[in-house]
């Protein structure tokens, strides 16, 4: 089992990971993800979102506790934003990973998602604070 710090690590790479190809999936032009290699992989990195976003304050929480990091209600209170913004991300990659055909226009919808985009500026601020 993999320690908090790693957990988390695992976690917030897996997400800028699949962001980077989402924004490469958006820029060629295809109206569904059936029959392409790009395709293929999308839905392996939407599922990969939804497994890093699903359980990540959780996560969070173990490396605060762990390291004892402070002050506790300050990270509480950040921690609380971060989950709204992972759990209304996390509703939006299950309604697209639910559609039959996904094209690079709905995935650069996706992208543009207010909520993604905090997620990922709330990650980028995790990262640096607990130097994961």
């Amino acid at each position: 089992m993999p320690s908090p710090r790693e957990d988390v690590k695992t976690r917030i790479d897996a997400i800028e990971e699949s962001y980077e190809f989402f924004l490469a999936y958006a820029a060629q032009g295809l109206t569904s993800d059936q029959g392409s290699k790009a395709g293929g992989q999308l839905r392996g990195f939407l599922e990969k979102t939804e497994s890093a976003l699903d359980g990540l304050r959780s996560a969070l929480d173990s490396l605060v506790d762990q390291e004892s990091l402070t002050p506790r209600d300050t990270w509480s209170d950040a921690l609380e934003v971060l989950e709204r913004d992972a759990s209304a991300t996390l509703a939006a990659v299950r309604l697209v990973s639910s559609q039959e055909g996904i094209s690079s226009q709905l995935i650069d919808n996706l992208n543009a998602n207010i909520h993604f985009r905090a997620l990922l500026t709330d990650l980028f601020l995790m990262d640096e604070l607990i130097g994961a």
